[in-house]
C-alpha cells in the first residue's frame, strides 16, 4: 500500500517525520518497505496482511495513526445538492445472484464535462503511480485510495433500458473490457449487465462499450459489495487482476459503500460540474449488526503478561473504532466497527490491546503461565504412522490436492463417484480434486528415477476427496506408499503400521481387480466390515503408463479407520529367560491358497507357543507336485514363557500343524 504523506495528514495531524511514524506503524503490525520523496511529498510503501483490508486506503492507515500517536481523525463528509428528478425514474437495478452480489448502489449525474482533473488531485494519484485518464474516472481512482472502496462509472447513455443487472454470466457470452482484450465468460462469473449485454465484470473490470469518453455527458455511479470468492475465481481464471479486484478479494467495508458513493459524486461535481440526481438506487440488503466480543480483562496478564490500565484498554478499543455495549465487573463488550471484518473473538481484541499499547512495553523475562497441551489421538496415530515408515525406509513426500483428469481417473480404489472438479485449476490441467494419493506419489517416484535416484520409497499422510450423494465432499484421511519391489513389500510395511498402533482385529483379505495393479499380486483389506487397504504390485500395463522402469509396489491405507482401531495405550511383556525352538516346514499346496490363508491356519493352531512365523520363499515343480501345485516353505519360532520346550513339544506343535493344513487347505507336507 503506497501511502502519500501530504495526504494522509489531511485527516490526521501528524508531527513526526514520515521515518517515525513508519517505524510506529511496523511496530504495530504494517511492516514498512521503503519511503521515498516525491516532488515535496513522501510516498511511504506499507506492507499490509490480508487480514487487515481496511488499510488499503489512506482513511484506514489515518485511523491506525490517530490510534498510535493519540491525535483526532478527520474524515471528510461529502457536501452534496441534488436537483430534478429522482435517480430511480431513469435507473433500475435487479440482482439475480444475491450469492455474489450483497448490495449494489447506484447513482446517476447528469450533464457532466469530461476533462482533465484538478492538479491537487492529479498530483496526489501520480504520487501513487496511477495513470490520470479524466476527471470522471480519476475522481473514482481517487475515493478507492482514499478508503479503499472500489467504484466504477459508466457512462449511462450506453446503458440499454437504464437498466443495471448483477446476474451470472450465459454460456458463449463474451466481454472487451477497458484493457481493450476480449474475454470469454462463463457460467461461474459475475457481471454487470444491462437490458441487453454484460456491460463489465463484476468487482474486476469495466466494460469498453460503456466505458467514460470525452462524449460522455450523463454517468451512472456504481458502488457494491461483490463476493470475494467469486471475484478471486474470476481474476485468477481470466488472468485479469486489478486494483478493485485485490480489494474485493480481500474484503470491503460493507458500512462504507454509501459514504464512498457520496465522495466520488461530490468530486465529479466539483470538477466537472453536472446535477446530482436526487436519491440513490439500492437492492440487496444492508449489512448485519455485528455480534458482540467480551474482552476479559483478566486474560490480558495471562496472555500478554503484564497488566494494561482499564482506562488503557478502553482508550484503544474506542480508538479502533469498536463501540462499548456493556461493562461488567472485569469483563467490557464491545461491537467491533465494520471495517475491522477480523475482530469476532476475545482473543482479537486482546492482540489489538497488546499491539496498540505497545509489544515494546512487555518485559523479555515476563513469565505467562503455561499448560502442556494434549495430543488428540488422532494425533498420536499419525506420529506412529510417520515414525513407523522413515523407521522402515520411506520418506515423507508432499504432493498437490488437485491433479489432472488423467491421473483423477487412473486409479479410485474408494469411489466410484466422479471426482470433484475445480473452475480454476491450481496449475495448468490440474482441476481435479484427488480421489487417491497413488498417482501423485508414483509420478513422485518417476521424477526420481529420471534424476538417476531409482530408489526412491516415499509415503504421504492427507486427505482425499470423494464425492458423496449429497452435500459437501467427505474428506478422508489417507495413508499412501510406493516402494520398489514385489507384492510382499507394501504389504510389509502395512502389516507393520498394523502392528506399531496396536490393532486387535486381523483384517481380512479380499481379491481385487483394480487399474495399474496385477490381479495375482493385489489385495483388499477389510476390517470389520469396512475397507482398510488397498495392495498391490504394479503390473506390466501399469509401468508403462506410470512410465517407470523398476518394479513398484503400492499400498493405499484408510487413517480414519486405523485411528478407531488403534490401541495407543502401551503394552508391557516380559521377555522370557528361556530359548527359543525353530521348525521349518515345506507344504504342497493348491494355486489358489494365499499365504495369508496359511499364515491364520497356523496362528491359530500353534497359539501362545508361536513367538514367529517367517515366509521363506514359494516354489513350483509341476512334474513332481503336479499341476496348479505350489510348495510354501516357513518358519516357525516356538518359546514358552515358563519353561523350556523340548523337542518333543516343538515336534508335536509341527505335527498339529501339518494335520491343521491338511483339514483346512489340502495342504501335504513334503518330506526331505
Amino acid at each position: 500500500m503506497l501511502v502519500s504523506w501530504n495526504w494522509l495528514r489531511d485527516y490526521v495531524p501528524l508531527d513526526v517525520t514520515p521515518t517515525e511514524f513508519a517505524d510506529r506503524l511496523m511496530m504495530a503490525g504494517l511492516n514498512h518497505e521503503s519511503t521515498e520523496p516525491y516532488g515535496a511529498d513522501f510516498v511511504v510503501d506499507l506492507e499490509v496482511t490480508s487480514n487487515r483490508p481496511d488499510c488499503l486506503g489512506h482513511l484506514g492507515i489515518a485511523r491506525e495513526a490517530a490510534l498510535l500517536f493519540q491525535q483526532p481523525l478527520r474524515v471528510p463528509q461529502p457536501e452534496l445538492s441534488e436537483q430534478g428528478e429522482a435517480a430511480s425514474t431513469a435507473v433500475r437495478v435487479d440482482i439475480e445472484a444475491p450469492d455474489l452480489c450483497r448490495q449494489y448502489s447506484a447513482r446517476l449525474i447528469r450533464g457532466v464535462r469530461i476533462g482533465p482533473s484538478p492538479a491537487w488531485l492529479a498530483v496526489r494519484l501520480q504520487s501513487l503511480g496511477i495513470a490520470l485518464i479524466n476527471n470522471v474516472v480519476d475522481a473514482t481512482n481517487y475515493v478507492l485510495m482514499e478508503c479503499g472502496q472500489p467504484l466504477h462509472a459508466f457512462d449511462y447513455s450506453a446503458l440499454a433500458g437504464g437498466r443495471i443487472v448483477v446476474r451470472r454470466a450465459r454460456t458463449g457470452e463474451r466481454l472487451t473490457a477497458i484493457d481493450h482484450k476480449v474475454y470469454e465468460l462463463d457460467p461461474t462469473m459475475c457481471v454487470i449487465a444491462d437490458a441487453e449485454r454484460p456491460v463489465a465484470l463484476a468487482g474486476v473490470m469495466g466494460g469498453a462499450e460503456s466505458e467514460v469518453q470525452t462524449t460522455t455527458r450523463d454517468l451512472l455511479i456504481e458502488a457494491a459489495e461483490f463476493s470475494p470468492l467469486s471475484v478471486r475465481a474470476t481474476a485468477r481464471k481470466l488472468k485479469l487482476h486489478s486494483p478493485s479486484s485485490y480489494r474485493f478479494e480481500r474484503g470491503i467495508d460493507a458500512a462504507g459503500i454509501d459514504w464512498a458513493s457520496r465522495r466520488c459524486c461530490e468530486l465529479i461535481l466539483r470538477s466537472g460540474g453536472g446535477q446530482l440526481a436526487p436519491g440513490q438506487v439500492f437492492a440487496g440488503s444492508a449489512p448485519s449488526e455485528r455480534p458482540p466480543v467480551t474482552l476479559r480483562l483478566s486474560q490480558l496478564p495471562r496472555i500478554l503478561g503484564i497488566d494494561v490500565p482499564v482506562e488503557r484498554v478502553q482508550q484503544i478499543l474506542e480508538g479502533l473504532g469498536c463501540v462499548e455495549l456493556r461493562r461488567g465487573p472485569g469483563s467490557i463488550s464491545v461491537a467491533a466497527p465494520s471495517w475491522r471484518r477480523d475482530l469476532i473473538r476475545e482473543i482479537d481484541l486482546v492482540e489489538e490491546v497488546a499491539r496498540v499499547h505497545g509489544y515494546d512495553k512487555i518485559p523479555e523475562d515476563t513469565r505467562v503461565p503455561m499448560v502442556a497441551s494434549h495430543r488428540s489421538e488422532s494425533d498420536r496415530v499419525h506420529a506412529t504412522v510417520r515414525a513407523t515408515l522413515a523407521a522402515a525406509g520411506l520418506d515423507e513426500a508432499l504432493t498437490l490436492s488437485m491433479v489432472s483428469e488423467r491421473s483423477a481417473e487412473c486409479f479410485s480404489p474408494w469411489t466410484d463417484a466422479a471426482p470433484l472438479a475445480a473452475d480454476t485449476p491450481i496449475l495448468e490441467g490440474a482441476d481435479r480434486l484427488r480421489r487417491s494419493l497413488i498417482p501423485s506419489l508414483i509420478a513422485a517416484r518417476q521424477s526420481n528415477e529420471s534424476k538417476q535416484n531409482p530408489d526412491a520409497a516415499l509415503f504421504e499422510v492427507a486427505k482425499i476427496y470423494l464425492r458423496q450423494p449429497a452435500g459437501l465432499p467427505r474428506e478422508q484421511w489417507t495413508i499412501g506408499l510406493v516402494v520398489g519391489g514385489d507384492y510382499f513389500q507394501a504389504k510389509g510395511l502395512v502389516t507393520a503400521l498394523l502392528r506399531a498402533l496396536h490393532v486387535a482385529s486381523t483384517p481380512a483379505e479380499q481379491s481385487v481387480s483394480m487399474p495399474l495393479l496385477d490381479i495375482s499380486r493385489s489385495i483388499a483389506l477389510v476390517l470389520e466390515g469396512e475397507p482398510l487397504a488397498f495392495i498391490g504390485e504394479l503390473s506390466a500395463l501399469g509401468m508403462r503408463q506410470s512410465e517407470l522402469r523398476a518394479r513398484a509396489s503400492i499400498a493405499e491405507i484408510n487413517l480414519e479407520l486405523l485411528v478407531r482401531h488403534a490401541r495407543l495405550i502401551p503394552q508391557h511383556a516380559p521377555l522370557s529367560n528361556f530359548p527359543v525352538v525353530t521348525r521349518d516346514l515345506n507344504l504342497v499346496v493348491d494355486e489358489s491358497v494365499r499365504w495369508t490363508d496359511l499364515e491364520t491356519t497356523v496362528r491359530s493352531t500353534v497359539g501362545p507357543l508361536l513367538e514367529s512365523l517367517e515366509f521363506r520363499e514359494v516354489y513350483r515343480d509341476p512334474a513332481k507336485d503336479g499341476a496348479d501345485k505350489k510348495r510354501l516353505l516357513f518358519t516357525l519360532t516356538l518359546r514358552a514363557s515358563d519353561r523350556t520346550l523340548t523337542n518333543e513339544e516343538a515336534d508335536n506343535v509341527r505335527v498339529a500343524v501339518v494335520a491343521a493344513a491338511h483339514s483346512q487347505l489340502s495342504a501335504k507336507l513334503l518330506e526331505g
